[in-house]
């Protein structure tokens, strides 16, 4: 296999703040995604009546609380908030001020102003609802720099399901090229009432309230809560500064196969050929990869179309490398899925420690690997893949490298 030049500065991670339903913080997601919970509950924040779903894994205020964030009933954080929140403590994790450092976020806006702003439209009343403005999404990125005193390059990336993937690789791509030395970037979804009943209109929601990715049976995908923020830097930048480097992102990829608005490519082709370019640009074989944290939504098409894309990206290794789908705890957080798994990897490295796949109790013989099962796994790591796909056939993939502590 080609190996890319090692020649330019390495990309590290120095910082992060993360939200789930299980709260803020690396210790909530300890306490939810690695123990085994699944976050699922009857959602409160709107009313399910009209749906087939009734379940997500909403922040409700337990498990360590987010700065900054109300616990009341009836209240819904916003982007905004948990964004700020992240932001925060991936800056204080990092030791930095973030000075001039570009703002990439993964989000399409927060559209939980949805309902009042069509209700004040038909009584032909101006939007009252501040958060309206927040349904832009160049607006997140720009107030927190503002906030912040970040830089001038601010950029929201609104592809689905591979959002903040795309803003942890872009950011990563300026800093090898020498274009920044410090990047903040990240995403946030929060789970609405708009793009629940979209999802459920299309069918795509589990009615049991139960998410079972790879298993026989499994009924479809439950939205979830997530936000998370990074700080990447140059490895050259925080050594110079004294700075620990959680993980280096030693690669990344993305790739377009456009071969459906919705369906995933039957044999995984695109996020086959986004996970070899990251391969390709960390310089692994594929029997170095560890770990795999897997797009894995529970739905009949895309854990079968996964499966096969991992035979072809890992080929005989392939049955040797575990595999999980940490959605099975979170739910699916769209925009904001590949930043809080790529934290969620960046965990399995450092406490070398796998996450489990929930509600996998009976086998498909389509989807044929080591899906973690239930319980976390200890394992020897050095090396974690994180896969996300999305709706119009784009894919994207992540190579991160444990440091040592």
């Amino acid at each position: 296999m080609a190996r890319e030049s090692t020649t330019r500065d390495k990309v590290v991670i120095t910082g992060y703040g993360v939200v789930t339903a299980f709260g803020f913080g690396a210790q909530a997601l300890r306490d939810g995604v690695f123990a085994g919970r699944p976050g699922f509950r009857p959602v409160s924040r709107f009313d399910t009546a009209p749906f087939h779903a009734k379940k997500a894994a909403t922040y409700e205020g337990e498990g360590p609380q987010i700065p900054g964030v109300p616990v009341k009933p009836g209240y819904t954080p916003t982007q905004a908030e948990v964004l700020r929140a992240c932001t925060n403590e991936a800056l204080r994790m990092a030791g930095t001020d973030g000075l001039g450092a570009p703002v990439l976020i993964g989000t399409n806006g927060d559209h939980s102003a949805s309902r009042s702003f069509w209700t004040d439209h038909a009584q032909q009343q101006v939007p009252q609802d501040p958060r309206t403005l927040d349904s832009v999404p160049a607006r997140l990125p720009h107030q927190l720099a503002e906030e912040f005193g970040l830089g001038e390059r601010r950029l929201a990336f609104v592809n689905a399901c591979v959002a903040s993937t795309n803003a942890i690789a872009h950011g990563a791509a300026l800093i090898r090229r020498g274009t920044a030395d410090t990047v903040v970037c990240g995403g946030a979804y929060l789970v609405t009432e708009d793009v629940f009943a979209k999802f459920d209109s299309g069918k795509a929601l589990s009615k049991e309230g139960v998410v079972r990715p790879f298993a026989a049976g499994r009924a479809g995908l439950l939205q979830g809560d997530g936000a998370a923020v990074l700080v990447l830097e140059s490895a050259r930048r925080a050594r110079a500064r004294g700075a620990q480097a959680l993980a280096e992102v030693a690669g990344w990829g993305m790739a377009a196969d456009a071969y459906h608005v919705i369906k995933p490519h039957p044999t995984g082709a695109g996020l086959a050929r986004a996970a070899r370019a990251a391969l390709h640009k960390a310089g692994l074989a594929p029997e170095d990869i560890g770990y795999v944290n897997a797009h894995g939504t529970g739905t009949p098409l895309n854990d079968v179309a996964e499966t096969a894309a991992l035979h072809r990206i890992l080929g005989d290794a392939a049955p040797r490398i575990p595999v999980s789908s940490t959605k099975s705890s979170t739910g699916h957080m769209l925009e904001a899925t590949g930043a809080v798994e790529a934290v969620i990897c960046l965990l399995a490295l450092r406490e070398q420690l796998l996450p489990p796949t929930l509600g996998h109790q009976q086998p498909d013989p389509a989807c044929d690997l080591d899906y973690v099962p239930g319980t976390a796994r200890r394992a020897d790591l050095t090396h974690a893949l994180s896969l996300n796909a999305a709706f119009g056939g784009v894919n994207a993939a992540l190579v991160l490298k444990r440091m040592a502590a």
